[in-house]
Order: C-alpha cells, then sequence, then structure tokens
C-alpha cells in the first residue's frame, strides 16, 4: 500500500470520527406526526436546541415557523387536519370515560397519521432516497396509541429519536421502551389521579391499564389483518432516544430505561415585551390579575351557556382583574375583564401582578405555571390533562374542578382561595424553585444525548434488556406456568403419598381387627 493511500485512510477515519463529536453538525431529519400546536410546540423547542448547538435540521412540519439558519421546513399544513379551537362539548363526550377514546385515537389519530405521511411522495423520496445517505439522525413524533408510525425509522440503521409531548405515553410504553409502568404507583394517561393511592383507585388502575393493553394490541391485529397496510411492521423498531415533556415535579418519579430523557418544560423561553395595551391593563390592577385561558386545542366560546354564565357573573365580582382567552365578543362582559384570542401567556404569567392561572391542564402551559410560580386552578377537559392538575394539587400550588358541575359560588369561592390563602403561593414558589434546580438545562440535554447516540451508533446499551422478552417472558408467564406445574406435581405427589400411607394404614387396621377377632 502507498504511503499516500496510507495517509487518505488516516484523514477519512479522523474525519469519519470526528464528524459525530460533540460540537460538530450532524444532520438531522424531523418529522411531525400530530397537528396539535401543543405538540409542535415541544418538538419545535426540541429541534431548536440542536440547531443551537449548530445542528442541521431538516422538518416536516404543518405548523411554519419559518426557516433560518441550519433550519429547513417543508410545509405539511395542507395535508393534515388541524387540531385546533375544536368543540370543548365533543371532546368531553368523545372522553367521558377511560374506555372509548382508545379506538378513537387509534383510528383517528394514530393510523390515520400513518397513511397522511404514507401517501406523501415528497416524505416518501427523503426516506428512500436521502435518509441513509444525507443524514445521522430521524426524530419523529411517535403515535399515542397506535405504533404503525415507527415504520418512518425503520428502514435505516440511524438513530431514531422520538419526541413525547405528553408525560406519559400509557398505550405504546411496551413497543417504546420495552418495560411497562406498574399500575400500583403509576397512573395510565386518562386515569383522574396523579397516582393511586387507595385500594378502590389501584383497583381500577389495574383494571383500565389491563383493558387498555388488552385492547390496543387487539385492535391493532384486527386493522393489521383485515385493513393491512404498507406501514404495518411485523417487527417494530425502537428508539434510541427518547425526549420525553416531563419533570418529577408535574409526573410523579417512576423507573424508566436509560434512553428516556426527561426535558419538561424545554419550551419555556425567555420574557419577552407583553403588548401595551395588555401591559397596562396588567399593571392598572391594584389587587392583581387572573389569567384564564383553555389553551389552543379547544375553544373557550363552545362551552355550555350554563357554564359561561357561572364563571362570567364570579368573575365579575372579583376585585382583580381578568384576562380571558376567548373567541369573539362575549355577551354582558364584566368591566374587568379584558378578551383576547391569543394572549402571550408565559410573559404574562411572568409578571409579578399575576395571581392566578385558570387552565384546562395542558402540560406545557402548566410548566409555564411552574417557572412562574403561580398557583393555578385548574378544569381538566380530556386525556392527560386530569392527571397533570392532579399532580399540581398533590404539590400544593392547584385546585382541580369539574367543569359540568361548576357553579358560581364554588367557582368563586376556590378563586378567592388561591388568591389569599398564603399556602398556594408559598408551594408554587417552592415548586417552582424545585423545578428550576437541574444540573443541566433541557436544551442541553437535548443537545448531548442526540451526539451521544450518533456517536455510537444508535447507543443500543441504553435500551431495555425487556426489548428482547417476549410478552409472555416479560411478565414472567412462563415462569409462572413452570411454577404452577412444579406446585401441581408436588400436590399430586404428595396426595398421592398420602394415599398411600392411608392405604398401608387400612391393610394394618384390617390386619389387626382380623387377628384380634380370630
Amino acid at each position: 500500500m502507498s504511503h499516500k493511500s496510507m495517509i487518505s485512510i488516516v484523514i477519512f477515519t479522523l474525519v469519519s470520527y470526528t464528524c459525530i463529536q460533540s460540537g460538530n453538525t450532524a444532520r438531522i431529519l424531523a418529522i411531525e406526526t400530530f397537528a396539535g400546536k401543543s405538540h409542535w410546540n415541544f418538538m419545535s423547542s426540541v429541534l431548536r436546541a440542536m440547531t443551537d448547538n449548530g445542528h442541521n435540521v431538516t422538518v416536516f412540519t404543518p405548523f411554519l415557523d419559518g426557516n433560518r439558519e441550519n433550519y429547513t421546513e417543508i410545509d405539511m399544513s395542507n395535508i393534515f387536519p388541524m387540531k385546533l379551537n375544536m368543540s370543548i362539548v365533543r371532546m368531553r363526550n368523545l372522553f367521558n370515560n377511560w374506555f372509548t377514546p382508545i379506538s378513537f385515537m387509534m383510528k383517528n389519530d394514530g393510523r390515520r397519521s400513518c397513511e397522511i405521511l404514507h401517501n406523501n411522495d415528497q416524505l416518501n423520496d427523503f426516506l428512500e432516497n436521502k435518509l441513509q445517505t444525507d443524514f445521522d439522525a430521524i426524530v419523529i413524533e411517535p403515535g399515542i396509541v397506535s405504533g404503525c408510525l415507527s415504520y418512518l425509522g425503520a428502514n435505516s440503521n440511524l438513530p431514531v429519536i422520538y419526541t413525547t409531548p405528553i408525560p406519559i405515553n400509557t398505550y405504546t410504553e411496551r413497543i417504546t421502551y420495552g418495560d411497562v409502568s406498574n399500575p400500583a404507583t403509576v397512573s395510565p394517561m386518562l386515569f383522574n389521579f396523579a397516582v393511586p393511592k387507595t385500594f378502590i383507585q389501584r383497583f381500577t388502575n389495574t383494571l383500565i391499564w389491563l383493558y387498555s393493553s388488552i385492547i390496543v394490541k387487539f385492535q391493532e391485529f384486527l386493522l393489521q389483518l383485515f385493513d393491512s397496510k404498507p406501514y404495518d411492521l411485523g417487527t417494530i423498531n425502537p428508539p434510541s432516544l427518547v425526549f420525553m415533556n416531563t419533570h418529577f415535579i408535574s409526573d410523579k418519579s417512576r423507573p424508566t430505561p436509560s434512553n428516556v430523557v426527561n426535558v419538561g418544560g424545554i419550551h419555556l423561553k425567555p420574557s419577552k415585551k407583553i403588548p401595551k395595551d395588555i401591559l397596562d391593563f396588567i399593571e392598572d390592577s391594584p389587587h392583581g390579575v387572573i389569567l384564564f385561558t383553555f389553551g389552543s386545542t379547544t375553544a373557550m366560546s363552545s362551552i355550555p351557556k350554563y357554564i359561561l354564565t357561572a364563571f362570567r357573573e364570579a368573575l365579575a365580582e372579583l376585585p382583580q382583574k381578568v384576562l380571558l382567552k376567548y373567541e369573539g365578543e362575549m355577551e354582558d362582559k364584566p368591566k374587568n375583564v379584558m378578551t383576547r384570542k391569543w394572549f402571550p401567556q408565559r410573559d404574562i404569567l411572568l409578571h409579578k401582578n399575576v395571581k392566578v392561572f385558570i387552565s384546562h391542564g395542558g402540560i406545557s402551559g402548566l410548566y409555564e405555571a411552574v417557572d412562574a410560580g403561580v398557583p393555578v386552578l385548574g378544569f381538566p377537559l380530556f386525556g392527560d390533562q386530569y392527571r397533570n392538575i392532579d399532580n399540581l394539587v398533590e404539590a400544593g400550588m392547584g385546585i382541580s374542578m369539574e367543569i359540568y358541575a361548576v357553579t358560581k359560588d364554588t367557582f368563586l369561592k376556590n378563586l378567592l382561595d388561591l388568591v389569599n390563602n398564603e399556602k398556594y403561593i408559598k408551594n408554587a414558589k417552592i415548586t417552582s424553585a424545585i423545578f428550576k434546580d437541574r444540573p443541566m438545562s433541557p436544551e442541553k440535554s437535548v443537545a448531548y444525548w442526540t451526539e451521544y447516540v450518533i456517536r455510537h451508533k444508535g447507543a443500543p446499551h441504553l435500551k431495555s434488556q425487556a426489548l428482547n422478552l417476549t410478552w409472555y417472558q416479560y411478565f414472567l408467564l412462563d415462569i409462572i406456568a413452570v411454577m404452577l406445574i412444579f406446585i401441581f406435581i408436588f400436590i399430586l405427589i404428595v396426595l398421592k403419598f398420602f394415599k398411600f400411607i392411608r392405604t398401608i394404614y387400612k391393610k394394618i387396621c384390617s390386619s389387626f381387627f382380623k387377628v384380634k377377632s380370630d
């Protein structure tokens, strides 16, 4: 081999190695699979952490923020049904128990997203012709129920990174991590409590977990059997890394594999200047201000009239002023209320004059309240919002109310309690201090672990051994079956032994009585 060839090989090896070292540029392909604004807020924050660290990101998204250095968007807004300003009544009817939403999410969110993405020619071109050669990793938001979205990274050996915008993905834990949460200590996504405490709660929690686990697998099996699609995989490729929108303040600590990185609050940005009319309204309130919003997914104007009347009458009696996110014109709007279709929620919560945040329990808004140290009055509407709010109740900085049972008096009483009772303010400040006390910021965590899995070729050593087990092995059913067989054999031997002893005893007794009679 010539001297020049040796030098070329050495240079190539060094370049190949250093191109994935910390601080050097990686090429990331990202795909937002759900057209919910809060979901995109989380993924876009993760992607921004990557680009801020010098990495190049190309993203397919229905929400356009605009191209910038190291960041290119490909528009999918015309093919995704947007999850914005939906009817509160419709969503409550859909999520009126712990069971029916699973079928809806399986068909209308999971597999519909797979169908939309699979029919996108531009995305298919990237996956088939560019993914393996032009990129170093792929970032996707996995399905809440269906595992079909894992097909996006199945045909390459690149590291697959998931961004999970909700605190827990109960229905895909097994195929994502290998391990599943213990229903004795961890509430599933649709449970009404942060943690199961009583026997009834643990019993109910276990039933919900069993039902949802079985029904998800069964429905996916039926869909693949009778409505099989090209994106249905026989074997799902688990991710190398999962960035999860959670924190032990807003979601109780639970066992997770080493490839799960909690980055709750990554969307929080430094405060910006509040628009003048809103700022004047806030600062012209000697008793403080209350921020009232149900987020971007549902429309406040869609709530039943009797609930809106209770809200309006209670707000009118407050000494505080109220910023209310409301679509359209509100009839008989109280004088102390300002309505807007949109408020700079993060910036307002950081203002010292804000006393209470009234929220539906979306996790992004709750992180903003926790970070600002503002007590929360929660009206959970559906999904994970019940357990999100209950976690703040557990932290002593919030009160939870049922929106369909609300009255003017109970609403007013709870609001004034949050404003005037020092324990809520004190606990909110303590919770905020714990939330901010981290060894590494979420942005730095994203940059470090992304580079880590690229450097180590997907870092398979981080994945749980449980992924290598079948479902019956994981739940020890084969071990239990063998133990039961041994117990059965032991009992059988014991019974045979006692039967033998009984037979011998009867023969001895029979011989004894026969001799005696003779």
